[in-house]
């Protein structure tokens, strides 16, 4: 069945870590629903997960969706390294703790109630939807005075 719902993530971040966004833009035939939050120290890839999650626990009911990503980090969490994590007890094959397991965590809980179409899309290259989420990700990041980045 083709998706219906369509939604794109991204994260943001002002110094890797410090104040960060997370922005996901989600588009349902003619409705959209923008989403945006922040963190005052974070990382990137932890507000890459977090639009991804915010996105699906904002979903009411099962949809198939299609997921439109600019992160590598999320999609090849997803689709190639969540299994072996959660099967070395959230170990990498390199025996170290996994980062962000917390949210890994959570995402691997929502992921089986929906059936995702996992895209990667090259961020700042034009993609209508990537656009928006980069936008929404930005007005996430919280104010903070500059004096204090």
């Amino acid at each position: 069945m083709e998706p219906k719902l369509k939604i794109w993530t991204d994260g943001a971040c002002k110094f890797n870590p410090g104040p960060g966004g997370w922005g996901a833009y989600l588009v349902y035939g003619e409705k959209s629903l923008e989403l945006f939050g922040g963190e005052v120290e974070t990382t990137n890839n932890r507000m890459e997960l977090m639009a991804v999650i915010s996105a699906l626990r904002a979903l009411k009911r099962p949809v198939p969706v299609a997921f439109y990503v600019d992160s590598q980090y999320v999609k090849n969490g997803v689709e190639s390294w969540l299994y072996a994590w959660k099967k070395n007890g959230w170990k990498t094959a390199q025996k170290k703790p996994v980062k962000n397991d917390d949210l890994w965590k959570e995402l691997d809980g929502l992921l089986p109630k929906f059936e995702i179409q996992w895209h990667w899309v090259k961020g700042h290259a034009g993609d209508p939807g990537n656009e928006k989420a980069d936008e929404l990700a930005n007005r996430g990041v919280p104010k903070v005075k500059k004096e204090s980045w």
